[in-house]
């Protein structure tokens, strides 16, 4: 770790055995912050990355969102940009079945003068 960066600590509590995994349908993704510029084929792909750049940018963004903006027929698209890896997606994490899975983050600056937690907000 360096003085100047930062980075982001995350942690996942569970109710389960404690063992998470990627599973179930997904409906969030990101786009990738530093992908260079890749031809797409599908004219879908063109117009959900114009929504995701206007909209969302590089946070992280789940399919209902996309669809309360007016976007129906964008799962081709969706499929492009995964597979080019402009877009990448987040499965839903899980443990055993029927148990509960949260995650926690912190994200901090490290400075001359020790940390700095940049995510505490006033109901931390």
């Amino acid at each position: 770790m360096e003085e100047g960066s930062i980075y982001a600590i995350e942690t996942f509590g569970s109710t389960g055995k404690g063992y998470v995994r990627e599973d179930m349908e997904c409906s969030h993704y990101m786009k990738e912050f530093d992908a260079g510029r890749v031809p797409l084929r599908h004219s879908a792909s063109k117009r959900l990355l114009k929504l995701i750049n206007d909209n969302f940018g590089t946070l992280a963004w789940c399919k209902r969102w996309v669809e309360d903006l007016g976007e129906k027929q964008y799962y081709l698209g969706l499929k492009e940009l995964c597979d080019t890896g402009l877009v990448n997606p987040y499965p839903p994490l899980c443990d055993v079945s029927g148990c509960h899975v949260a995650q926690y983050e912190h994200t901090i600056l490290l400075k001359p003068s020790g940390k700095e937690v940049l995510s505490r907000g006033e109901d931390y």
